[in-house]
């Protein structure tokens, strides 16, 4: 093979099309646009437009969402930092911090913190400082005879927090005061209010007396009804 002999394959590299050059050129006048009409101006953009049609952007299910607060982590696998140690970029007998793991190249930007992950595997025993880790992480680093040192978790201020946390925490106080006064539990003082609710029920035998009673009274009421009744005007005088 000769230089003058190396060409790239056919329609590798394409001259561009020169348009408004003359009707003879093929692509003058209109310039391949066509006549008149919306897409023969300039500064038009028809992307996701159907004709009116309810677009496939807009048919399509939408599901999720964008967490504005999400962190954004620069990962580390366990065999990663290995190699490292093999190579000689990190000494495994010092702390090996997160700004050991970017000075050494290992990591090219901290982000938000790094999070040590297990793939691979860590047989150099190392102490090593960083923002998260998942926890086969930190058991194939115990496994080592190391340690993982995360930052302890800040606490939420009083007074802050979710609804539900807020209710579930006075629940928890209040049953707390309840055992600790020997009041009675809400199951309790429902099961005795369900007691008393039967106990006020009338009974079968209840009922049928009742209705004895009333009988009684009835016939009673009648029998001097007619009593009266049969008095003459001279009795009553």
């Amino acid at each position: 093979m000769k230089l003058n002999e190396i060409a790239d394959n056919p329609s590798a590299r394409r001259p561009r099309k020169r348009v408004g050059r003359g009707i003879g050129s093929g692509k003058g006048s209109t310039s391949g646009r066509g006549d008149k009409g919306q897409n023969s101006r300039s500064g038009v953009s028809m992307l996701g437009f159907e004709g009116g049609q309810m677009p496939l952007y807009r048919r399509l299910p939408k599901r999720g969402f964008n967490n504005p607060f999400r962190k954004n982590f620069a990962e580390l696998n366990l065999g990663l930092l290995q190699k490292a140690i093999d190579d000689g970029k990190i000494d495994a007998k010092a702390p090996i911090t997160e700004e050991t793991l970017v000075a050494s190249g290992i990591v090219r930007r901290r982000r938000d913190g790094i999070r040590l992950l297990a793939k691979g595997e860590l047989t150099a025993k190392v102490t090593i400082e960083v923002t998260g880790a998942s926890k086969p992480a930190i058991a194939g680093v115990e496994k080592a005879g190391g340690t993982v040192v995360l930052p302890t978790p800040k606490e939420k201020p009083a007074g802050k927090g979710k609804r539900r946390d807020k209710i579930k925490a006075e629940r928890a106080a209040k049953a707390a005061e309840r055992e600790a006064g020997g009041a009675e539990t809400p199951a309790e003082l429902k099961s005795k209010k369900n007691e008393a609710l039967a106990d006020d029920q009338p009974t079968a035998a209840d009922a049928e007396s009742d209705d004895g009673a009333s009988d009684t009274a009835d016939n009673t009421a009648s029998d001097s009804d007619d009593a009266g009744s049969d008095e003459t005007p001279s009795d009553k005088d």
